[in-house]
């Protein structure tokens, strides 16, 4: 069959399955693009010839943006399905570095297909060309290399069978997936070849369930009985093995209690009788009094991050990990017995080898802990606040307190980076394993919006919600326009705060005394603590095509959250929010350095504060 390479491209990708547990997915369910001259001759070409039956298109008005896009789509189907991004040469394709980043970091696959330099050299630079004197071979794609877990440039036709299927091969394993990039020089994308008919049978990708080691599972359950004070930490490998379900009956037969990571939050109901809630640096203080007694932890599907084990510092040295994870890189941090495997199986077969075992019951006052959750929250009780009008503005946790009260339990809530991540983590009631939304792996300012859309696309019969700061908003606002579009009703609730929460916070903290943080005019000495901005966030939103709800009281933002749920088109909740109430602080250490040297009081007693917090070096193995 005579095609071009991007024909043949989208054509072979509109044939690929993923199956687990007998369950059918599009590996590759549509693809995102923004063309220009280096794929709108060869990709953009393709998609108009196949038609969106065979790929459906979703036009994209930042690169980055249609990488999130397809990351929230690709968590929200649990890592099944995923979306594809075409970019031309030059700046579309360096714009998807950090999405890219993202997706690896994230272990969640995107398939990204930028365009690149004329394969044949008819000119020599063309436009948008980065010239290397040294490697003629080297394009800004090269960029990608790093951030991508399986990377080639097809030279010519031949190349793309053999880099298609390895580029399935990526996007498919729970293990080695992350962004794959297959760069597409522009002629070679028009370039018109033979293509073998198996090229384009239909194929399945089977993810497997695999079985950790019996000797080792043996192992593991002769420590986990022997353990006086055990803890289980849930990261985002439970959701992503859809094991929730086994992770409850796991604690229900065993009475070991569960702390969440930030990936992991959801895993167990909030009210469930084993869940401590979250765990680190952004925990609650059951979670990490447990983290600091335990004498057996069993980590499911976690990456040990320093924000879940606070840098180190929240284990005492004598603990003993076991490690459930499908990546043996993981399985053997924190010095830990590796338990490689599927997480759903792995809990299954572990329950089975821990049979008759109960661990001794400790009390944890996780009852005290909700009930300053709810008074937080402006709720007045545990189970979702009363009618009550409260303080105005909200503090941002009365925000999440409203949110919270009005959603349903299949409804998602998204969110990245900033002070948000941290006040959900500690504070939300997630009730259904996949309404937990916080891509925190790479904390990047810019996912919610675009996120929101992939949610929603993979999970049209959910309501979804993202929570989106002033700072993130005014970063990558773009793909507001694409949801108005295509009429995908996501709902932005826009705090305003007039700056970086977040990292102003942290910039007293450590002595840096919030320098460059606020989003105000600058003062009389030149740093920015003049008057806020005059940027009225509420009316860019409707000109970009949002119903925007701006509530002047409490009820009124209940009541506003409500209506956006129900309306049916893409909508913004603005609220301007009271940053002199925030929400508990931090439970743990988090190993921020401070300035060793200064002339600045604030810096040096910010250095002497460090110096009495900071642990002992080497006192927790993190191998």
């Amino acid at each position: 069959m005579r095609l071009t390479v991007a024909q043949a491209l989208v054509r072979f990708l509109s044939v690929q399955f993923t199956e687990r547990d007998g369950v059918r997915h599009r590996t590759v369910a549509g693809m995102w693009g923004i063309f220009g001259h280096g794929n709108v001759a060869g990709v953009g070409q393709a998609l108009l010839e196949a038609g969106p039956e065979a790929m459906p298109f979703h036009q994209g008005r930042n690169e980055q943006a249609m990488v999130h896009a397809a990351v929230g789509y690709a968590r929200m189907k649990h890592r099944l399905s995923t979306l594809a991004c075409t970019t031309s040469i030059g700046p579309g394709a360096t714009n998807l570095v950090t999405g890219a980043a993202l997706a690896t970091v994230n272990r969640v696959p995107v398939l990204l297909l930028p365009g690149d330099v004329f394969a044949t050299r008819p000119a020599d630079p063309v436009l948008q060309q980065l010239e290397v004197p040294w490697a003629y071979d080297v394009s800004v794609n090269d960029a990608l290399r790093p951030v991508s877990r399986y990377f080639d440039r097809i030279w010519r036709p031949e190349m793309l069978p053999a880099s298609l299927l390895q580029a399935m091969r990526v996007l498919t394993d729970p293990v080695e997936t992350g962004a794959v990039t297959l760069a597409l020089p522009q002629d070679v994308q028009a370039e018109g070849y033979d293509w073998p008919d198996e090229l384009f049978r239909e194929r399945v990708w089977h993810v497997r369930r695999p079985l950790p080691d019996a000797a080792a599972l043996a192992e593991a359950a002769q420590l986990l009985r022997s353990a006086r004070r055990p803890l289980v930490v849930a990261g985002g490998g439970v959701r992503h093995a859809e094991a929730a379900p086994v992770l409850a009956e796991f604690a229900e037969a065993t009475g070991i209690p569960v702390a969440e990571t930030q990936a992991g939050k959801g895993s167990l109901r909030w009210d469930h009788p084993q869940a401590l809630g979250a765990i680190g640096h952004t925990g609650t203080p059951p979670a990490d009094a447990a983290a600091r007694e335990a004498d057996v932890v069993l980590g499911v599907g976690t990456r040990w991050t320093d924000f879940t084990t606070a840098s180190g510092s929240l284990f005492a040295s004598g603990t003993r990990f076991v490690n459930l994870n499908a990546a043996a890189f993981d399985g053997h941090k924190m010095a830990g017995l590796a338990l490689v495997g599927d997480a759903r199986a792995g809990l299954a077969a572990l329950t089975a080898e821990l049979a008759g075992f109960r661990a001794p019951e400790r009390e944890y006052a996780v009852a005290e802990w909700r009930a300053r959750t709810a008074a937080v929250l402006g709720q007045g009780d545990e189970g979702g606040g009363g009618d009550g009008d409260g303080p105005w503005p909200p503090s941002q946790a009365e925000v999440i307190g409203a949110l919270d009260a009005v959603l349903a339990d299949r409804d998602v809530v998204v969110n990245a980076a900033g002070s948000m991540p941290g006040d959900l983590h500690k504070l939300w009631r997630s009730r259904d394993p996949e309404q937990y939304h916080v891509e925190y792996g790479y904390s990047c300012m810019g996912y919610e919006i675009p996120a929101a859309i992939g949610v929603r696309l993979a999970a049209p019969d959910r309501e979804v919600f993202a929570l989106v700061g002033d700072g993130t908003y005014l970063m990558l606002p773009t793909e507001i326009v694409t949801a108005v579009q295509e009429g995908v009703p996501v709902n932005l609730v826009i705090v305003q705060n007039h700056g970086y929460a977040s990292i102003g916070g942290l910039s007293a903290q450590v002595g840096a005394e919030g320098f460059a943080t606020a989003y105000r005019f600058p003062g009389a000495g030149g740093d920015f603590t003049g008057a806020p901005l005059p940027v009225d966030l509420a009316a860019n939103a409707a000109s970009l095509g949002l119903e925007v709800f701006t509530p002047g009281s409490a009820k009124e933002l209940r009541s506003a959250l409500a209506a956006a749920r129900n309306s049916p088109r893409p909508t913004a909740v603005y609220v301007e929010t009271d940053p002199s109430r925030p929400a508990p602080g931090a439970e743990a250490w988090w190993d921020v350095p401070v300035a060793e040297v200064s002339t600045r009081p604030a810096t040096r007693a910010a250095r002497a504060a460090y110096e009495a917090s900071r642990p002992a070096p080497g006192s927790r193995p993190t191998l």
